[in-house]
């Protein structure tokens, strides 16, 4: 091989790294922290409440959303009691609780959550948030090498008012991966007064 003949194929192989390279910075990078909690329930089912203490109905993932979930919610819930669970599958747990008149639940869980945690507003809603928290635990020098390891989790909470009652609608308190988190709030956000047709 000349070194004319060389030198071309050095130069060829640098301009096509170059281009390469260049055309993957203008590649646009999605949001590590973009939730989405549109009013598209295509991938749920309405469960109607009533029967379970609850003069309400909800939409809650179906089997078609990937989730693992199964084709019937569980509900736990003691007759007379004020607190129910929903469980989809094995990866959906959503918490409900009566509170009665008290309307201002998700500023008092702001209020909370900021007194422990780095807290990631994601959603930001008088009656809904969406968060990620984050947190650090700082430990001494000869500590094992997961001691101070920033611990991140997913969380939704929010408040709905019924017929005059307020009802708590949060994820379990270790929370979720994001995907679980924004069709939990896709649920709390459907929760709405159940009427008999």
């Amino acid at each position: 091989m000349s070194k004319l003949s060389f030198k071309n194929l050095i130069y060829t192989t640098f301009i096509s790294g170059a281009i390469l390279f260049t055309s993957c910075e203008d590649t646009p990078v999605q949001n590590d922290d973009s939730i989405e909690v549109n009013d598209d329930y295509y991938e749920f089912q309405d469960f109607i409440l009533s029967d379970f203490e609850i003069p309400a109905v909800i939409s809650l993932p179906d089997e078609t959303a990937n989730i693992g979930a199964s084709t019937k919610p569980e509900i736990i819930h003691i007759n007379s009691d004020i607190k129910w669970t929903i469980n989809v599958g094995q990866n959906f747990q959503l918490l409900i609780e009566d509170y009665a008149d008290l309307t201002d639940l998700v500023e008092v869980e702001k209020k909370s959550i900021a007194d422990f945690y780095k807290i990631n507003y994601i959603i930001d809603e008088k009656d809904l948030i969406l968060y990620e928290r984050i947190l650090t635990v700082k430990g001494m020098d000869n500590a094992s090498p997961t001691v101070g390891v920033e611990h991140r989790s997913f969380h939704v909470y929010g408040q709905k008012v019924i017929n005059g009652i307020t009802y708590e609608l949060q994820s379990r308190p270790e929370g979720y991966e994001k995907a679980i988190i924004e069709l939990m709030a896709k649920s709390i956000k459907s929760f709405k007064p159940y009427e008999k047709k």
